[in-house]
């Protein structure tokens, strides 16, 4: 009895799921119609195009992904790969309302395809492609030679990376521009009169580690200002450890006045550490930090920022991957988000 019941129900739910014989049944058109309006047809009458969209709406229509695959060869997904361990749930959050943004009027719809510190980055990509999972794959902590989009424009499968490579291949990107941003962190900081900085840089290997290196390297040339080194971390360090080690950069004797941030999370971990050695933030040092969100002022108002939006960075990756796959050239799906000016709190 149980047995004749699920299959019973199972039947009522397939029949009570909307297709395009109901579209077609309440519009009074034919299926390949109906299935061509949906796909904004140009042969299809935009007032037409209209009601079947709108009645596909209200009935909570969606298309069979098995048969829509079966039919087109297409999965109408888009895969964002991240990192588990390093991306902060700010980014993450962020990256993906940027993208379902962009791909909510179209077919597709997003997955997170995460991986670990312990497998090699290359290895949810592969299993991407090979299995045929995502149309197009998005991906961030690019290298200058990332073997992820080497794989990918080998196979010629559609994607975009957070970050740029540097490898002399064309595909498309949207960066954010960390040279630029590093400059303008040390030549604010000169202009307060603070000569002795250092840096907190991006994880060495990354793309974007050169970049604000030598930014930063280049304006104090500029400015004629001097480096303190500060080697023994990045912001991919846990909080501890930058607090720890900022702590004992500031009991230096030769200790720096400034302090450009490549990450909201590891300035809290600076600030933290500049306090543990008994000094005051934009008294005995200044710090110039990115941040993504609004939050470093109410921290501290002493803080100077620049924003990152990652919304937008999530909006110009999907629009990349979807022109893409839509015949774009990968070459003119490339933008590079500049820098705001270098921003103190404003009450």
């Amino acid at each position: 009895m149980d047995r004749r019941a699920n299959e019973k129900d199972d039947d009522t739910s397939a029949k009570e799921r909307p297709t395009l014989k109901t579209l077609a049944f309440m519009t009074g058109l034919g299926v390949t119609t109906v299935s061509r309006a949906l796909k904004d047809a140009p042969e299809i009458g935009a007032e037409t195009r209209r009601r079947v969209q709108l009645v596909a709406k209200q009935i909570g229509y969606r298309p069979n992904r098995a048969g829509v695959r079966l039919r087109t060869g297409k999965t109408n997904v888009i895969s964002l790969v991240l990192n588990t361990e390093h991306e902060l749930m700010s980014f993450v959050s962020d990256i993906i309302y940027g993208v379902t943004e962009v791909i909510a009027d179209t077919p597709y719809h997003l997955i997170v395809t995460p991986y670990s510190r312990s497998q090699d980055p290359l290895d949810p990509v592969r299993y991407l492609v090979e299995t045929g999972s995502a149309d197009g794959v998005i991906i961030s902590r690019t290298q200058p030679n990332d073997p992820r989009a080497r794989f990918m424009l080998e196979r010629g499968i559609p994607f975009a990376t957070h970050g740029r490579t540097d490898m002399g291949l064309v595909h498309p990107y949207h960066d954010f521009d960390n040279y630029a941003f590093a400059g303008e962190a040390v030549r604010h900081l000169a202009g307060m009169g603070r000569r002795r900085l250092a840096l907190v840089t991006p994880p060495v290997g990354l793309t974007y580690y050169d970049h604000t290196v030598n930014g930063f390297a280049d304006a104090l040339s500029d400015v004629g200002a001097s480096e303190v080194p500060f080697n023994t971390v990045s912001i991919d360090h846990t909080i501890e450890q930058i607090r720890m080690r900022t702590a004992q950069l500031m009991r230096r004797e030769s200790r720096p006045d400034g302090i450009v941030s490549s990450a909201a999370a590891a300035t809290l971990a600076v600030v933290a550490g500049i306090e543990d050695a008994g000094l005051k933030l934009g008294r005995d040092v200044d710090v110039v930090s990115k941040q993504s969100s609004e939050l470093l002022h109410l921290f501290r108002r002493e803080l100077l920022v620049v924003n990152e939006n990652f919304r937008l960075a999530g909006s110009e990756l999907a629009r990349a991957v979807l022109g893409w796959i839509g015949g774009k050239e990968p070459g003119s799906l490339q933008s590079l988000s500049k820098p705001s000016e270098v921003l103190p709190y404003r009450g």
